[in-house]
C-alpha cells in the first residue's frame, strides 16, 4: 500500500459512482498522485476512420492522463487509425478496469502500482521494480487478455520537496539529508497526511527526521506556503506541476531508502485491440522511455498553470522528439 494518500481538491465524492473506499479523491489501494483538472465532458480526436472503427481510449481524470491520453489518440492517427478519447473517467482504474474487460475500451494509461494492487490484488511492493511489467503483461493476458506495452520512463510517486533556498543551503538531495537540519525547518502538510501512520510518521520514522516546527496546510497551498517561506518542506509527487515552475525553485529529494512504492506509467491494451489494428502496437511503443518525471512535471505545468490546450501540449512534445511520422 502506498505511504502517502493525496487529497483531491474536488474530492471526486460526485464521479465516484460506483463507490471507491477514498478519502479527498484516492482510493485506499492507490491511485498515484497528480493535480486534478476537471473535465467537462468527453472528447474525440477526429481523423479519417478506416474501416477497423476507432481506436478507443479512456482516461483517469487528472491533467496528466489527458494529455497521455492525447500522445496515445495522436500516435493511433500517426499509424493510420481514428482516436476516440473519453476523458476524466469517475473512479479511475477502479471503473475504466472493468470497461476495458467488458470491451468498451481498446486502451489507457495505468501505473504499475495501481494495476499490481487495485486490480490484480497483490500486496505493494511485493514485486522488484525490474520485473513488474513482466509480470503485470504475464497476469494480464492470463487473466483479461489484456497486456502492457513498454513503461513511459517517468515514475508519478510521492516525494519530499524542499524549497530551492533551503536545499542550496543545506547541500540536501536526499530525504536522508533532511535528518541533520530537519530540527532547523518547518514541515507543512495537510491533516490526513500528518496523522496517518503511513505519512508523515512513517517518513520521520525512516530516516529519523524531528522537525523544529510541524504545521497543517490545505494540499492546494503548498506551493505557495513555500514560496512565502512559510514552510521548508512539504510532501510532494514527482510529476507535480510545480515542481516545474521556473519562479518557484522547490527540489525534489531523493528516496534514498526506498520507502515509497514506485508508480511508472505504461499502456494497458486489450489484445484483441492489437490484432483488429495492426501496427498499432509498434506505435504506442514509440512512447517507451520518452518521458522523464520532470519531462512530465513540465507538461502538466503548461497545461495547469499555463492553460495551454492538452492536445497542442501532447503533439509539441512527440513532435519535438521525432515520435510523429507526419
Amino acid at each position: 500500500m502506498k505511504f502517502w494518500k493525496k487529497l483531491s481538491a474536488a474530492c471526486l465524492a460526485a464521479a465516484l459512482a460506483l463507490s471507491l473506499a477514498a478519502c479527498g479523491g484516492r482510493p485506499e489501494a492507490s491511485e498515484p498522485p497528480a493535480e486534478s483538472k476537471v473535465p467537462e465532458g468527453s472528447q474525440a480526436v477526429e481523423s479519417a476512420a478506416p474501416a477497423a472503427g476507432p481506436v478507443r481510449i479512456a482516461t483517469k481524470p487528472m491533467t496528466e492522463q489527458y494529455i497521455l491520453g492525447e500522445m496515445l489518440g495522436l500516435l493511433a492517427e500517426d499509424a493510420g487509425y481514428e482516436a476516440q478519447i473519453t476523458k476524466g473517467i469517475g473512479g479511475g482504474t477502479s471503473n475504466i478496469q472493468p470497461a476495458m474487460e467488458k470491451g468498451e475500451f481498446d486502451l489507457y494509461p495505468e501505473y504499475t502500482s495501481s494495476g499490481w494492487v487495485m486490480v490484480l490484488g497483490h500486496e505493494a511492493g511485493s514485486v522488484e521494480d525490474s520485473g513488474i511489467l513482466a509480470q503485470l503483461q504475464k497476469e494480464y493476458q492470463e487473466r483479461f487478455g489484456m497486456t502492457w506495452v513498454g513503461l513511459y520512463g517517468f515514475n508519478n510517486t510521492y516525494t519530499v520537496a524542499v524549497r530551492g533556498e533551503i536545499a542550496d543551503k543545506y547541500g540536501l538531495k536526499t530525504t536522508s539529508d533532511l535528518a541533520a537540519v530537519a530540527g532547523e525547518l518547518t514541515f507543512g502538510g495537510n491533516p490526513d497526511y500528518l496523522e496517518r501512520a503511513d505519512g508523515f510518521p512513517a517518513v520521520c520514522d525512516t530516516y529519523g527526521l524531528e522537525f523544529g516546527k510541524v504545521v497543517d496546510i490545505d494540499i492546494g497551498l503548498k506551493y505557495q506556503a513555500l514560496a512565502a517561506g512559510d514552510i521548508d518542506v512539504t510532501n510532494a509527487y514527482t510529476t507535480d506541476a510545480q515542481l516545474a515552475n521556473p519562479n518557484n525553485k522547490v527540489v525534489a529529494l531523493e528516496d534514498d531508502k526506498h520507502l515509497q512504492v514506485n508508480y511508472f506509467c505504461s499502456t494497458v491494451v486489450r489484445q484483441d485491440a492489437l490484432e483488429k489494428f495492426p501496427g498499432l502496437e509498434d506505435a504506442l511503443m514509440k512512447l517507451d522511455g520518452a518521458l522523464s518525471d520532470g519531462e512530465m512535471a513540465e507538461l502538466n505545468y503548461k497545461v495547469e498553470v499555463e492553460g495551454l490546450d492538452e492536445k497542442d501540449v501532447a503533439r509539441d512534445f512527440l513532435t519535438g522528439k521525432g515520435l510523429l511520422n507526419g
